[in-house]
């Protein structure tokens, strides 16, 4: 299965900490969007596209990087994100404008994953942040067995 991760993290690189361990599972290319061409991505079996979540949606270059994806792309992609604040309720929120682009696409959701990571925004540095030490190490856990699940899902 060839597999790639576009990946939008900044900041203190909470969504990278979660892609590196998909790659590693999943023996996946780390890209930014600016690294990959958009006509290429058909290429890939999978493609879990993540970034942290900003006024709640994925980060605006990665909403742009799919916006230039020819239509009629067909494929399976995943979705994850890092956010403040998480819960099934707000992955399904944050995730909505992303999964939208990429089902108008023609790509299939095949599943989403979302961990709190540390967010030290507007008026949160003051205090020291919020989520200080997330992603932590279960975490980290959590995500290899989503990534384990998922190549499952995908070979199996």
């Amino acid at each position: 299965m060839k597999s790639l991760l576009v990946v939008c993290s900044y900041h203190h690189h909470n969504t990278e900490k979660i892609a590196r361990v998909f790659a590693k599972v999943l023996d996946a290319q780390f890209k930014l969007p600016m690294e990959v061409n958009p006509g290429e991505i058909s290429e890939y079996d999978l493609v879990g596209f993540g970034s942290g979540i900003y006024g709640g949606k994925n980060h605006q270059n990665l909403l742009s990087f799919v916006d230039k994806i020819p239509e009629g792309n067909s494929g399976n992609a995943f979705i994850f994100s890092t956010a403040a604040i998480t819960g099934v309720t707000k992955i399904n929120k944050d995730h909505s404008l992303l999964k939208e682009k990429l089902e108008s696409k023609g790509y299939v959701i095949v599943d989403e994953f979302s961990c709190k990571g540390f967010n030290t925004n507007s008026f949160l540095k003051y205090f020291g942040g919020m989520n200080k030490g997330r992603p932590n190490a279960e975490d980290l856990k959590h995500a290899e067995e989503f990534a384990q699940n998922l190549k499952l899902k995908m070979t199996g």
